[in-house]
């Protein structure tokens, strides 16, 4: 159909005359009320994202000679939030002359994966950055598809 005669009969219904495919051979068009399909597709785009799940890094930061007691009590966070599906980035951070001693800070972050192992794997390895060495631990896939079973 010639496009004079399609843009005639959209104008006669009070429609518009949009190009679907302009790279097809001819192109194609279609005859539609564009306002009402663009508000469509925004409210299609909004639901999209509100139902999109992001998982967001928390931090917990901590010193090379820190308590067993508060070094369980900063654990049993760190599970809550694999637990809810977030990662965690642990930081153990040296003050002054702390720094000599590296091996301090990597028993503290040993101890911490081996509390949250159950919940958590390692996704990014111990690294030093100036004066704190960070890691990234990711929450276990099996774990947080039953958590989630158990909400709906």
């Amino acid at each position: 159909m010639p496009t004079a005669d399609a843009l005639r009969i959209a104008q006669a219904r009070g429609l518009d005359l949009v190009e679907v495919s302009p790279e097809a051979d001819p192109p194609v068009c279609r005859i539609m009320d564009f306002g009402k399909y663009r508000y469509e597709q925004g409210k299609r785009e909004k639901i999209s994202r509100k139902h999109q799940q992001t998982a967001k890094v928390k931090e917990i930061r901590f010193h090379p000679n820190i308590d067993p007691h508060d070094l369980e009590i900063k654990s049993k966070k760190a599970k809550e939030f694999l637990a809810e599906g977030h990662k965690v980035r642990i930081t153990v951070r040296f003050k002054g002359r702390e720094i000599i001693y590296p091996e301090h800070g990597n028993e503290v972050i040993n101890q911490l994966v081996e509390n949250v192992k159950d919940v958590g794997a390692v996704e990014m390895k111990p690294k030093m950055f100036g004066r704190s060495i960070t890691l990234v631990i990711g929450p276990v896939r099996s774990h947080h598809d039953k958590s989630t079973n158990k909400e709906t």
